[in-house]
């Protein structure tokens, strides 16, 4: 395994294994790595013969008062995850390789970008589609893999690929849990034992609400309030919310289209997110 800082190296790198007709894939994280991040490794071993793991803690994409300077980083146990999953190159730039002087040029997503974590996160998504559409131009990768946890991001950067004609295939990856649901976060290191015990009613609000509607519930409302009544234990609730799984419009009863019921929470100080898929059968 090669751990790479510049761009100019990487695509030396890249370009030979481009010239043995190798397909590249890119796992895009922001480090301290856990099993969701490994479990888009393995997705990207499975179809490419060269997997480069960028690791890069975006300043763009946090908002004047939130966790960059705190944000965990072990970048020496993230290379053993690396090495120990057969990833063949860590690309970990600094933030002026990223970023240098005089860097002007952001990307704007549109109206995906806009409910759900966009309305409480001004700029988020504009810093995770700049700097994702970069790394989409310094590895130019054939595939590239992201966990349906952050669902919305998702669905901006597979819009931004279409609309920007990137030729990449975007592949998305379920949610990677613990035993008892938790949604795997690298900001889970931030709950306290108490805090964790009380995080795990997130998922289990998400859970319910699937449950009824597989169970042939369709009224929007009523799945809103069955998960709603299990997050009593979270400190805040910033947005608990059903949409259209594709337009990210708030979804109407019946459902009859595929869609997402998501959540952001606060447990003590920590925000997480999570989400479930409600996918009609397809008749």
């Amino acid at each position: 395994m090669q751990t790479i800082t510049t761009v100019a190296e990487l695509r030396r790198e890249l370009a030979k294994a481009c010239s043995a007709g190798k397909r590249v894939g890119l796992v895009p994280t922001m480090g301290y790595l856990h099993d969701g991040h490994l479990a888009l490794v393995e997705a990207s071993r499975a179809q490419c013969d060269v997997t480069v793991v960028s690791i890069f803690v975006n300043p763009s994409q946090f908002g004047p008062n939130e966790d960059l300077s705190s944000y965990p980083r072990d970048f020496v146990r993230d290379e053993k995850l690396c090495r120990d999953a057969g990833v063949e190159i860590v690309f970990a730039p600094g933030a002026q390789e990223v970023y240098p002087a005089q860097f002007e040029t952001f990307v704007e997503p549109g109206e995906l970008a806009k409910p759900l974590c966009g309305a409480f996160r001004p700029g988020h998504f504009r810093g995770v589609a700049t700097v994702v559409c970069k790394l989409f131009n310094m590895v130019h990768p054939d595939v590239v893999l992201f966990g349906l946890k952050d669902f919305q991001q998702c669905a901006v950067v597979r819009r931004m690929a279409t609309d920007l004609n990137l030729p990449i295939k975007i592949v998305t990856v379920p949610t990677v849990r613990e035993p008892d649901g938790l949604a795997m976060s690298s900001r889970n290191r931030y709950l306290s034992k108490e805090e964790r015990r009380r995080a795990v009613a997130i998922s289990r609000g998400l859970f319910a609400a699937a449950e009824e509607f597989r169970a042939g519930v369709r009224e929007v409302e009523k799945l809103i309030a069955i998960a709603e009544r299990q997050l009593e234990t979270v400190d805040r609730l910033q947005y608990l919310e059903l949409v259209d799984g594709d337009t990210l419009k708030r979804a109407e009863s019946p459902l009859r289209f595929p869609a997402a019921l998501c959540v952001a929470a606060y447990v003590g100080s920590t925000r997480l997110i999570d989400n479930v898929l409600l996918g009609l059968p397809t008749p």
